[in-house]
C-alpha cells in the first residue's frame, strides 16, 4: 500500500487581509473576476470568455490533496473588505524553487494589495523554497513594480502564451533568493 502525500496549506495573516486556502464558496467571485477581460489578459492561463465548468475545475485542483500548486485567496473580511479580492499561488518547481502567480480584482488595483500579498508570501515562505520566480507581461508594468518592490530581481526577457489573447506575449522574468 502506498501512502499519498497530503500537502498542508497554512493561512497567512497580514494587517488588512488574510491569505487563505480556496473554498468552494469562492467559485462565484473567482468566476466573476476572472470573466473580466482586463484580468484574463494579464494571465497565461485564464481563458476569455470563461468556459462553463472551468472555475469549478480550478477550485477542485486548488483543493486537491495531491496538488502541485498552493492557491491562496486574498480575503479582506477582517478589514470589512470583500471576501475575495484576488488570488496568489505558488507552483512547485524542481531544485527547491517555486513560481509566484497572482491576480487582483480590478476594484482593488492600485491599493498595494498585490505588493502586500507577494511580500507576505515571500516572508512566510510556506514551501521553504530557496528561490521564487515570477514573470509578468511587458504590457503590465504595474505587476513588474510589485515584484521589484518585493525584492525580486530582473532576470531577462522571454515570452509566454496567453490563453485569453491566443498569442505569445513578451514577458519580464524575475527571481527572489530566500
Amino acid at each position: 500500500m502506498e501512502m499519498e502525500k497530503i500537502v498542508a496549506q497554512t493561512v497567512i495573516e497580514t494587517e488588512r487581509f488574510d491569505l487563505r486556502p480556496v473554498r468552494k464558496s469562492d467559485m462565484g467571485l473567482i468566476e466573476m473576476y476572472t470573466s473580466d477581460l482586463r484580468v484574463a489578459r494579464m494571465t497565461t492561463s485564464i481563458p476569455h470568455p470563461i468556459p462553463p465548468g472551468s472555475t469549478e475545475a480550478f477550485v477542485s485542483r486548488a483543493m486537491a490533496d495531491d496538488r502541485e500548486e498552493d492557491v491562496w485567496i486574498m480575503d479582506g473580511l477582517k478589514s470589512d473588505r470583500a471576501e475575495v479580492m484576488g488570488l496568489i499561488s505558488l507552483s512547485r518547481l524542481d531544485r527547491n524553487q517555486s513560481e509566484v502567480v497572482y491576480w487582483v480584482a480590478p476594484h482593488f488595483w492600485n491599493t498595494g494589495l498585490a505588493s502586500d500579498a507577494v511580500e507576505a508570501l515571500v516572508q512566510t515562505n510556506p514551501m521553504q523554497n530557496d528561490t521564487m520566480f515570477a514573470s509578468v507581461f511587458q504590457d503590465n508594468p504595474a505587476s513588474a513594480r510589485v515584484l521589484t518592490h518585493c525584492g525580486f530581481k530582473y532576470l531577462g526577457d522571454a515570452e509566454n502564451y496567453s490563453v485569453a489573447r491566443d498569442a505569445n506575449v513578451p514577458t519580464w522574468t524575475y527571481s527572489r533568493k530566500l
